[in-house]
């Protein structure tokens, strides 16, 4: 059997690890079931540097290392990749995950090390793939959800792998492979009395995908709406699409995890990172989150300070959790019912309060549902944390004004993101061309900038620049009226204001079709076909 190394690379450099990696740490698990051989290294907890990365490289002679992440650690992974490469030169390397699927023929085109990449859902491709190296079958031409390399070294992708329909049959993540307790000792965060108290926070996760469309977002392959087609040159690439297969894990499964977590690891706190709770509860015909919080009752996970009615600092036992939410879809009977069952903070997208802004984004909100949500979230003790967003293509004053108008009103505090084209969103396709502008046609770059939105990277703003956009998120951090009018003033006006750089070019190319895949039952019921 293959024997692996699986590499997790730095997240956040500015920040202390947090999350654990739990894409990565459950294609470990998948590995370990088809009876392969896994060591995992967690740069982003370790962070012991490059000579430690080298040296665990070389510390076995592996059939392959594997590496995977989001789009923001793509500097990360290209620095990891490099060093493994010169290390372990015959060592097959493997990687997945956001950063590839969302453009695989570029990444394999500036990261000449990657020798096979898994794009979208892995769970059937990863097991295939690792039996082929097994085998030393290094043909993956007629293998669904890659990108591999030709005999000239360049990429090729093959047709979309489908996603499975049950994710019951997937095992728990391999936790014991990870370095738990650095995770552990980040616990502690301001989102509500119960997430400062916890001593042992963990991620869980509830279910893949999300029903909305909106343009700043992207869901890479996993909600069916990937698909791949040829691009002008005649090559296959991958295009996204509105299209939606939204799955999500039985009560049953979610709590059983927990319990196991309580039992082997003593966890306090769940932090679900699902997509977006209330899509999925909607999805399930609104008996999803309602079977999940009887069942963390009924099994005894419910914190004893909502049991008793205490104050949460009182609290003795059971497991707080907290998660997304949505500002037209959560019901205040079910928010009751999730105080109850332990639910501490939920974070809902407000993004701005403005109708024009609320209008172009894409999400199926209006400004009475941003005013709403809060308030009632709050009146059912859950604490609604508020994420806002600045920069958006239509962003003017007066947008802006309405924004920080409504968070005074609602009591709110909060320091924007900036609204950012991520790649895979719809707005990363219709301003492509001003992102290659704004980076001096290098879009390696743009890729290697990019973070958490916390920073200016890529403007789309038509009406203000990155240095107009940094005091205005200050503006609206401060809730600073006076200075924005001011502000105002000075610039002569929203009609005087242009950004050129981000003014849109080309047609956004997204498909407005729902796509109809074939869906596996469990892990080996989708067959590897000829493409």
């Amino acid at each position: 059997m293959a024997k692996i190394l699986m590499i997790n690379p730095i997240v956040r450099e500015e920040d202390d690890p947090k999350h654990i990696p739990y894409g990565l740490s459950l294609l470990a698990a998948v590995a370990l079931e088809n009876g392969h051989q896994v060591q995992f290294y967690d740069e982003n907890a370790w962070r012991k540097g490059e000579k430690v990365i080298a040296q665990v490289c070389q510390a076995d002679d592996w059939d392959v290392i594997a590496i995977g992440g989001l789009t923001t650690t793509y500097g990360s992974i290209k620095k990891i990749l490099r060093i493994a490469k010169e290390v372990a030169p015959e060592t097959f390397i493997i990687t997945g995950g956001g950063f590839l699927t969302s453009m695989p023929r570029e990444i394999m085109d500036w990261l000449k090390e990657i020798d096979l990449g898994i794009v979208g859902e892995a769970f059937v491709t990863w097991p295939e793939v690792l039996a082929q190296v097994d085998k030393k079958d290094f043909d993956f031409s007629k293998t669904l959800g890659v990108c591999y390399r030709d005999k000239n070294g360049q990429p090729v992708l093959t047709n979309v792998r489908p996603n499975i329909k049950d994710l019951n049959v997937l095992p728990y993540p391999a936790w014991d492979l990870l370095p738990l307790e650095i995770y552990f000792k980040n616990s502690k965060n301001f989102l509500s009395e119960a997430a400062f108290m916890a001593k042992r926070r963990i991620d869980v996760m509830g279910s893949l995908g999300c029903s909305l469309v909106c343009k700043f977002c992207w869901h890479l392959g996993t909600t069916g709406d990937m698909v791949v087609e040829k691009d002008e040159a005649g090559s296959n690439d991958v295009r996204f699409t509105y299209g939606r297969n939204i799955r999500y894990f039985t009560p049953r499964y979610i709590v059983d995890m927990v319990k196991t977590l309580v039992k082997k690891y003593n966890v306090d706190h769940a932090y679900f990172i699902d997509e977006n709770f209330m899509t999925m509860d909607v999805a399930s015909g609104r008996t999803w989150l309602k079977e999940l919080c009887e069942l963390w009752i009924k099994e005894g996970l419910q914190p004893s300070s909502r049991r008793d009615g205490l104050p949460d600092e009182q609290n003795k036992s059971g497991v707080f959790w907290s998660g997304t939410s949505h500002a037209s879809l959560a019901q205040q009977e079910t928010l009751h019912l999730m105080y109850k069952a332990g639910c501490s903070s939920l974070v809902y997208g407000i993004e701005s309060f403005d109708p024009t802004i609320l209008k172009g984004m894409g999400k199926g909100v209006n400004q009475k549902h941003n005013l709403e949500a809060p308030r009632i979230c709050m009146e059912t003790g859950i604490i609604p944390i508020p994420n806002i967003i600045l920069g958006f293509p239509d962003e003017t004053f007066q947008s802006v004004r309405t924004t920080i108008e409504c968070m005074l009103k609602l009591g709110i505090h909060a320091k924007p993101h900036f609204a950012t084209p991520y790649p895979g969103s719809e707005w990363y396709y219709t301003y492509k061309q001003s992102i290659l502008e704004q980076y001096n046609g290098d879009l390696e770059a743009f890729i290697e900038d990019l973070g958490d939105a916390s920073k200016i990277t890529a403007v789309i703003s038509h009406n203000f620049s990155p240095a107009q956009l940094l005091g205005l998120q200050q503006i609206v951090r401060d809730r600073n009226l006076r200075l924005l009018d001011l502000t105002e003033k000075q610039w002569g006006g929203a009609s005087a204001l242009s950004n050129p750089l981000a003014k849109p070019r080309g047609s956004f190319n997204m498909v407005n079709k729902k796509i109809k895949a074939p869906i596996g039952g469990d892990l080996t019921s989708v067959k590897t076909t000829e493409v």
